[in-house]
């Protein structure tokens, strides 16, 4: 059986340990969990949280920036949505390194 060295010459191993730092805070993963079924707006996932709404506001953009979430607008209200293509990239990514 060949021995696999995952972490010589791996260029994704830093964007992989990033996305793990952002999802290991406890509300940007509760926000994740909470968007899995759909699209909700800020008011709707500040309710569920019960956390204030610059802190969840803090905690999409983290998200958004690092391309784990969309947002449009409609009105007044910002509405966010997972973006599943990157969200499977990066567990992809992290399945192949625990196997």
């Amino acid at each position: 059986m060949k021995h696999f060295d995952c972490y010589k010459d791996n260029q994704d191993i830093p964007l992989l340990a990033d996305f793990l730092r952002i999802i290991a805070e406890d509300n940007r993963l509760k926000i994740i969990c909470l968007l899995k079924n759909g699209e909700r707006c800020v008011c709707e996932i500040q309710k569920l949280l019960a956390l204030p709404q610059n802190l969840i506001s803090h905690h999409l953009k983290v998200l958004k920036d690092f391309g784990l979430l969309f947002s449009r607008k409609d009105g007044l209200k910002m509405y966010y949505s997972l973006s599943d293509k990157n969200l499977n990239k990066y567990k992809k990514q992290l399945n192949n390194y625990l196997k």
